[in-house]
């Protein structure tokens, strides 16, 4: 019994010790982001070793956008004129990042950010994991 209740108290532990999402690491979302993978939830992965378009965030006071540039060959980014409205949303422990667009509706978990790593998770529970995207030129 003792080691039963060791487990659940051991249990209980790792998981009050999360670590949570805070202001600080939200904002480590502005700058540019490519994507890797998505993980889809049957555990099955699509890796993204090219990519024509990263994305841009921009976020100040949980308020900000997203949009799609492309990177030109002399290291600028071809910016579209389109963009993802965003607000930074805090439920149940959980922060979710809510987009709005003249079309669409939806929003977005926060996984986990870093300063080289992004994962986000949509309503169907698939994955994107982003990495922070580097510039290059062909000067």
């Amino acid at each position: 019994m003792k080691k039963i209740i060791a487990v659940v108290l051991f249990g209980l532990t790792f998981t009050a010790c999360q670590k949570k999402i805070d202001d600080a690491a939200i904002a480590k979302i502005n700058g540019y982001w490519e994507i890797e993978e998505a993980i889809m939830p049957d555990g099955g992965k699509k890796e993204y070793t090219v990519n024509p378009t990263i994305d841009y965030f921009e976020i100040k006071d949980n308020k900000g956008f997203r949009k799609k540039v492309m990177p030109q060959l002399d290291g600028t980014y071809l910016v579209s004129e389109l963009d993802e409205k965003l607000a930074v949303i805090k439920e149940n422990d959980h922060v979710y990042l809510k987009y709005t667009t003249p079309y669409a509706k939806w929003k977005e978990e926060l996984v986990k950010v870093t300063d080289e790593e992004l994962v986000l998770k949509n309503e169907h529970d698939m994955e994107y994991h982003y990495k922070k995207a580097t510039s290059f030129s062909i000067k």
